[in-house]
């Protein structure tokens, strides 16, 4: 939360101005039988808009302000990608897409600790498709930018994974919901008609939103104890100025694929709660490709996944390099 992963002291505090996103990954039910795909939900109607944008709102928004002026002046949310000050090796980049692919920031569901153990590979198996839905406070032009922005974004996605990822108003399963904290009863309704037996920790996790944490995603499996994904739901404040919501929506569908966690280490990269860059790196996109690649399979070990890790960073970098 900038995944369930920077909370501020998504779980990664990184400090007072840290960026807060999160990913948790959760069956649709806490158990019981794999659930087959459903059929479009019909949307709700949209968000009643206030009248007058809360003192709570209007407060969010100055803070978040605050954290984006704060980070820029120290050099912080990068959007150049990398360059020559931020080398990494393919030794670097296996490492990295270890800790990020096959570690969770958080346990099972909601906020808990992860016990720290390597899990099993996590990716979505079928199409991905994305769609935005806005709540109060974001005027229609602003508005007509994200969801240009997640389209493309959605097709920089596919070209860096190889998997079917796009954008469908009808048939969406990755739901992105631009809401600010007017909108917080409907963020739950919405939550509940898009995934009718959500775990109640998942909604919860909705429900309870801190301040430090500046986004989310929470990805759903079909059943209990499986490992690809079937369905998402990311959570953005429309609170936030441009590039901190831009840094958002990179992070939180991207580790909304499958890269769930964080990584110190990991530079330059977005899965690395130091907030030095803003928006997918060249760095992010070899792990995203490294993800999808079929000599890897979802559910599979890190212990049998290593060698084939390995391999996969030799040859987009080049062996010693």
């Amino acid at each position: 939360m900038k995944a369930l992963r920077r909370i501020a002291p998504l779980a990664t505090l990184l400090g007072a101005f840290a960026l807060a996103g999160c990913v948790t990954d959760a069956p649709q039910t806490s158990s019981g039988p794999e659930v087959s795909p459903r059929p479009a939900t019909k949307p709700l109607p949209p968000a009643p808009e206030p009248k007058v944008q809360s003192t709570e709102s209007l407060a969010l928004a100055t803070y978040y302000g605050r954290v984006q002026a704060d980070l820029l002046v120290q050099g912080l949310l990068r959007t150049d990608g990398g360059g020559p000050d931020t080398p990494y090796t393919d030794t670097m980049l296996a490492r990295d897409f270890e800790r990020i692919a096959f570690y969770d920031e958080y346990s099972g569901v909601g906020l808990g600790a992860s016990n720290g153990q390597a899990g099993r590979l996590k990716r979505w198996e079928g199409p991905v498709r994305f769609n935005v839905e806005f709540g109060s406070h974001l005027s229609a032009s602003q508005q007509e930018r994200y969801r240009s922005n997640i389209s493309s974004y959605a097709a920089r996605l596919a070209r860096s994974t190889g998997h079917p990822i796009g954008t469908s108003a009808s048939s969406a399963n990755f739901h992105v919901l631009i809401m600010s904290e007017d909108d917080r009863d409907h963020v739950q309704d919405r939550v509940r008609a898009l995934v009718p037996r959500i775990d109640p920790n998942s909604l919860r996790v909705f429900a309870t939103l801190p301040r430090s944490i500046h986004c989310l995603v929470v990805a759903f499996s079909g059943n209990q104890g499986a490992y690809g994904y079937t369905q998402a739901v990311a959570l953005i404040r429309a609170e936030h100025p441009d590039l901190l919501l831009r840094s958002c929506i990179h992070e939180e569908l991207a580790q909304g694929l499958g890269l769930a966690n964080d990584s110190p280490a990991a530079r330059p990269s977005i899965f690395n709660d130091d907030d030095e860059f803003a928006l997918l790196t060249t760095h992010d996109a070899h792990l995203l490709g490294m993800l999808y690649d079929p000599r890897l399979t979802t559910g599979m070990t890190l212990e049998a996944a290593r060698p084939i890790i390995r391999q996969m960073a030799s040859e987009r970098l080049g062996a010693g390099s």
